[in-house]
């Protein structure tokens, strides 16, 4: 076989292989054929996004830059590519902004791009910066769904006859558009009347919002097993007994102190009051976790093979530890504040025996509420109805219950409604559970720095308010069966 052939036989291999979904294989061919011929652009595209996928996110910037080195074809979308790795996943935002930056000079009328420089001034709170970014889509698309969704977060609409509440409606009764874009601009429409007090049209906008987002997840329309949440909280439950073990073991070279609790329940908060104290960095929604346990523990409970190897867990706890030095170098105690990782105490306490976890909850009705205001991952089918959310808030509640049980007092809870109305002795309550000494600055916690990933990212940046609490009242008629689901027992 000639060189030609041999190159021929290992592009369409790893082509293959990509379509496949064989990813490691995948990026195994892809680093033979370029070991061989290094300037094939497109190779090296494939290549870095394959490297991303399996989160290798340092060396999936080094192939992105050798195809733009080779001179990739659409060279803004690597530019973006490498801007979100560096955003998302390793923490860079300056460096995401100048990766944007260069991917505008080279269209300007890039919309990706714009639609992510939103996003990211939106997450430092930059808010004049991030309405420019989305009107700016606005001028070159003016139905882009996205871009006008977010514009409620920006700007609050005053009053029933806000243009900004006509706009969205507009879009809306489009015929041509998309569920997905029907869910993405019934949320900001949503988001527009509650802000103008207009109560029941803002709840019949979200529940159209959450239907179209059910559509758009599946074409049968997305549906939550309750069953099978069930069942799987009875396996967490089992696989952690109260009378396991648990060996403290001696700190490594960054402590991490996880936040978890349902979405929406003010993790938010507490990480940011945190992450003001002078001896504790911010770490956001660290994702090291969740994979670690659907790897790892996941098949332990659904094929009830045993307990993990202590090996395994050495090698789980040094590869969270090193991964978080290297993201946050030079920092002793980082925040991993994951909602869902609640699911995962049993698995945290194998790993960091020592590890101090904090628990955030809110008065419940507030809280499922709020979660079916907000537009949540595809992944989350109990967020699309409210009745579900409460199936899947007392199944928390459950497993929580278990939890404090097992783990006692390094679970601590911090309540929400409690916090804003009695904030500093909270905040003291909390920072003695972390061991931490008192330090003033985290009272004035809207004035740090931080970048905040998730849909609070404005609220934690206005001095503590209390209109959250309670809100449910202004949707009262329509909670009827929600109320109602919580009166009833638990069934276990």
């Amino acid at each position: 076989m000639t060189v030609n052939e041999t190159l021929q036989s290992l592009s369409n291999l790893a082509s293959h292989l990509l379509q496949s979904g064989r990813v490691p294989e995948a990026i195994k061919a892809y680093q033979r054929l370029l070991a061989m011929k290094p300037d094939l652009p497109d190779s090296w595209y494939n290549l870095g996004y394959l490297q991303q996928r399996m989160r290798l996110f340092e060396v999936a910037l080094t192939s992105y830059s050798r195809a733009l080195q080779y001179g990739v074809y659409c060279p803004e979308e690597v530019q973006l590519n490498r801007a979100v790795i560096l955003a998302e996943h390793l923490g860079k935002t300056s460096e995401a902004l100048s990766e944007i930056d260069l991917a505008l000079q080279l269209n300007p009328r890039y919309v990706p791009a714009l639609l992510n420089l939103g996003n990211i001034h939106e997450q430092c709170g930059e808010r004049k910066q991030a309405l420019a970014a989305y009107e700016a889509v606005l001028v070159i698309e003016p139905a882009n769904a996205l871009a006008l969704s977010r514009l409620p977060n920006l700007k609050l609409a005053i009053g029933a006859s806000d243009p900004l509440i006509e706009r969205l409606e507009r879009a809306i009764a489009n015929p041509g558009i998309t569920a997905a874009e029907r869910a993405d601009l019934g949320f900001g429409l949503g988001k527009a009347l509650d802000s103008a007090a207009e109560y029941d049209r803002a709840f019949a906008a979200y529940s159209a919002a959450n239907d179209a987002s059910r559509l758009s997840a599946h074409p049968g329309g997305a549906r939550y097993d309750a069953l099978a949440h069930e069942r799987f909280i009875d396996r967490l439950v089992a696989a952690f007994p109260s009378h396991m073990s648990y060996s403290k073991q001696l700190a490594g070279p960054v402590q991490p102190l996880f936040i978890c609790g349902m979405f929406r329940s003010g993790s938010t908060l507490v990480e940011q009051v945190l992450a003001s104290h002078a001896q504790v960095t911010g770490g956001g929604e660290i994702d090291l976790l969740p994979t670690m346990a659907r790897e790892h523990l996941m098949p332990l409970l659904n094929e009830s093979t045993g307990a993990i190897e202590p090996s395994k867990l050495q090698q789980l706890r040094d590869i969270y530890l090193s991964k978080v030095a290297a993201r946050f170098p030079g920092s002793k105690l980082v925040t991993d504040k994951r909602p869902d990782n609640f699911l995962n105490i049993g698995l945290i306490k194998l790993l960091f025996p020592e590890a101090k976890i904090i628990h955030t909850r809110r008065h419940a009705i507030d809280n499922c509420l709020s979660i079916f205001f907000l537009h949540l991952s595809r992944s989350m089918p109990y967020a699309l109805d409210l009745l579900d959310i409460a199936h899947w808030y007392r199944q928390y509640e459950r497993l929580m219950a278990h939890w404090k049980s097992v783990f006692g007092d390094d679970i601590h809870d911090v309540d929400y409604d409690g916090m804003v109305t009695d904030f500093e002795p909270t905040i003291r309550r909390l920072l003695s559970h972390c061991e931490l000494p008192w330090d003033a600055t985290c009272l004035a916690f809207h004035k740090t720095n931080t970048v905040v990933m998730t849909p609070s990212a404005w609220q934690v940046r206005q001095p503590l308010y209390t209109r959250s609490s309670g809100r449910w009242r202004h949707y009262e008629r329509h909670l009827d069966a929600l109320r109602a689901a919580f009166d009833r027992p638990l069934s276990a």
